[in-house]
Order: C-alpha cells, then structure tokens, then sequence
C-alpha cells in the first residue's frame, strides 16, 4: 500500500520517542501507531495532567478529529457553554450573548477542556503506545548510519539494535536508562525542553506580545451554570466560567505587563507577579470587581495553578537532523489566538502523514511537514498578536463603549451579520489549512522502500 511504512528486517518497526504527554504528543502517537511506528512518550508530570482551562476545536482541527474517530468524544465532553456576559463592579450582568459568539465557534466547532482532550487521547493510545511518566530527557546525541557496538535499547523487543548497522539518536534520561531512537519528537509546549537541547535557549525563539494570563480552579460560590463572566479594568481582564458536568468554577486573569523574570516552574514566583499586577483591583466597588480579592485567594490554593506570558515561538526550522517539533514546541500561537489545540491536532496529523509517505528518510518528511503547515501558522500568528492586544482596554471609556455594544447588540436587526463578522478572523485561522488526504493508516505491510532510498535506520 502506497504510503505505510515499512520495517527493515533488521530493525523491526521504526521507533519514535516523544516527549510531551497533553495534547500534540499522543495525537501524534494515535497517528504513528496506526502507520506502524513503535511509539514511546516520556512526560516529566508524575501522571497524566488532567487540569487546564477549556480548549476550542474548530474549523480543520474538526476534521482531524473525525479522522481520529474522537469528535464524538470530543461532542459528549463538550462544556456545553450557554452564555457569557459582563458584569459590572458588584457583579451585576450588563451584556450578556450566546456563548458561541463569545466563542466565535460555527458548525461542529466544539469547546472541551483541555483535561478532557488529554484524557481522551490517553484513553486511545494508551493500549498501543509506551508512555514514560515521571521522566524527561536529558540529552540527545544523533548518530549517522554506521556500525554501533553493545548498545541496546532499554526496551527489547521494540528496537534492540545492538551489533547493526544503524543511525538514529542517543537519549538520555534523568531517570530512565539511555536508549536509542530511529526519531525524536518535541511536543513538550511553550518551554520544550527538546527544543532547547536540539535548538538551544528558549530566548531567541520566543515574542512577547505583551501580557500574561493565569488560569485555575476554584469553588463555584456564584453559582454559575455553564455561563462565564466578564469583568474589565483598564490593562486588564477577570474571568469565571463554569462548564457543564464540573462542579467547580474555573478564574482567569489576565494583565498587560511588559516581559517578566520568573521561574516557570516556581508558582511560588508566579504567584507574586499576578498578586503585584492585581493588588487593589476590587478592594471596593470603585477599584473593579469586588470577586477579584478571591479569586486571588483560590489562585494560592489551587493545585491546578497555570501561569504565563502570551508568546509566540518563531522559528525558522523545526527540525535538526532526526530531531523535530510539534505543537507548542515549534510554532506557539499563545491562549490569545484560541488556536494552540486545533493547531497541536492538525500538526500531529500533518506530520504523520508526512512520515508514513516520505519513504526517503525524515529530512523529507520534515519538509513536508514544513511546507504544509507554515502558511496556517503565519496565519494564526497573526492573529495571535492581534487578539492579544485586543483582549485588555487601554481606558474606562473604551470599556464603557464595549460595554454598550455588547448590550444593544441583541436587539438590533442585523446581529447575525455582527456575530458573523466576530467570528470571521478567527474562522479565517482555523481553516488555513487545506488537509491532504493521507493514504489509509493500516499497520506497516512491509513494503520494500523506494529504490534509492535510505530508510529511517539503513
């Protein structure tokens, strides 16, 4: 069958190490399994992360889904969002509209926390791929074909190489044992640590775009029934939502600052950044919403605490050698452009199905990962950057005047035309991507490769 690929008689299947267990690393293991791959995903996290704010699928990350066979699961853990509206300094509902247009979401574009994906797609791959918790890579050495003495790697039976002529990577392990790969992937997010060991330091890929959001759990003490609340004060953005089938609520706050030091993986630091950029916000109904002392307070407590800058990563390769990135790792496009999971599916399938047809080796398939992906990324890119600084109002006039907006739009005739015009760049970014139609993923057949052609491990 055109397209499988097929396994050396010596080597067995081809094997993939990724790193990053979320979203755009078992995506990519569900995909390379059923082309043949033998598949391992290493994730620092002592278990699968299940926390995280509500993710949209849109435009052609739906039709990835399809292809997958999760929209439906994706459809039944909907969070099935019914309204959303801006409160005033009390509290009190001033604008309130259909949360698909809070939403910008059309046709079987769904909304899911990112919790529920992740579980969704572990659920899937967890019977055929090898998934590593409590791990994370510590170095990666590509060898060139060529005769390697006594090697053998930490799982026999998948890829034991020892005494033959192979090329492929050397990795090491902060816990785990070294063992070779014929490819790595980096799907491990905003601060990859595949890419700084492949790339190096994370600084001279990342764009600010100005501000930083936080997001986490908290008891739903308004009550809140699949409705999220809004409340703006000038530079900033306070959110609170509910989602159907979870009892808790989930706060989001939002604040324009220029680039910050901090540790990103020290809340304690994290922490204090947002309580400084929201110290007096809502002390009294003069100072903003009164619910925002609280939300700092459940902010402290919560043991899903997420915090960081609206970045975009921006680079001119994602691959090196047998070494490349997926999602996050290689393109992020922030929380700002709404996009980061449609993006993180559509990669995963793109690259797999670049993988499976290359037949030439992985630099091919890289390229055409490449190829086919840069345009849509440019696109959200864009957008990113836009919607980054639209999110907070400079002033209590500007927000006064969204205000007002927001309230008569519901009564004037041509709404859906508004609606519609809401919706239309973000639709523009989920669609900029026409998807290949990649050949049937059926297990490896054992086809011999093209004439001519390396294999991944010759």
């Amino acid at each position: 069958m055109p397209g499988t690929v097929s396994p050396s008689p010596r080597t067995g299947p081809r094997t993939v190490l990724i790193s990053g267990a979320s979203i755009a690393g078992p995506a990519l293991a569900h995909w390379l399994h059923r082309y043949g791959f033998a598949v391992t995903v290493v994730e620092r996290a002592p278990e699968l992360r299940t926390g995280g704010y509500k993710v949209d699928i849109r435009g052609a990350a739906v039709e990835v889904a399809a292809r997958m066979g999760i929209l439906e699961d994706i459809q039944r853990a909907s969070t099935d969002m019914r309204t959303g509206a801006y409160v005033n300094d009390v509290g009190k509902r001033i604008a309130t509209l259909p949360a698909g247009i809070f939403g910008a979401r059309v046709g079987r574009d769904d909304e899911i926390m990112r919790g529920d994906l992740a579980r969704i797609l572990h659920e899937r791959t967890r019977s055929d791929v090898e998934y590593v918790f409590g791990d994370s890579i510590t170095s990666l050495t590509e060898r060139p074909d060529g005769r390697h003495d006594d090697h053998r790697d930490g799982r026999q039976g998948r890829a034991g190489h020892a005494g033959h002529d192979t090329g492929g990577v050397e990795v090491t392990f902060e816990r785990g044992a070294p063992r070779r790969f014929d490819l790595v992937v980096g799907a491990d997010g905003l601060h990859s640590n595949v890419r700084r060991l492949a790339f190096g330091p994370e600084e001279q890929f990342v764009r600010h775009l100005g501000a930083y959001i936080s997001a986490f759990s908290l008891p739903n003490e308004l009550g809140l029934v699949r409705e999220e609340l809004y409340h703006a004060v000038p530079g900033k953005l306070i959110s609170v939502y509910s989602s159907a089938g979870d009892p808790a609520a989930k706060g989001m706050l939002t604040f324009r600052s220029p680039r910050l030091a901090y540790d990103h993986r020290k809340p304690a630091e994290q922490l204090a950044l947002l309580e400084a950029a929201f110290k007096g916000v809502g002390v009294s109904p003069s100072e903003g919403w009164t619910e925002v002392p609280r939300l700092l307070e459940a902010a402290r407590e919560a043991d899903d605490f997420y915090f960081d800058g609206l970045q975009l990563i921006e680079m001119d390769r994602w691959s090196r050698g047998r070494v490349v990135l997926l999602g996050d790792a290689a393109h992020c496009a922030s929380p700002a452009s709404g996009q980061g999971t449609g993006m993180a599916l559509v990669g995963a399938y793109v690259l797999a199905g670049a993988l499976a047809q290359a037949g030439c080796g992985p630099e091919e398939a890289f390229d055409r990962y490449e190829k086919e992906m840069r345009g849509y990324v440019a696109v959200n890119h864009a957008l990113a950057a836009k919607f980054a600084k639209e999110m907070t109002a400079d002033s209590r006039r500007q927000i006064r005047f969204r205000h007002l907006m927001m309230r008569i739009l519901p009564h004037m005739p041509w709404k859906n035309l508004v609606a519609k015009k809401i919706a239309e760049d973000v639709q523009r970014g989920a669609h900029a991507i026409t998807l290949q139609d990649h050949p049937a993923p059926e297990a490896a057949t054992g086809r011999a490769p093209a004439a001519g052609c390396p294999t991944y491990a010759a």
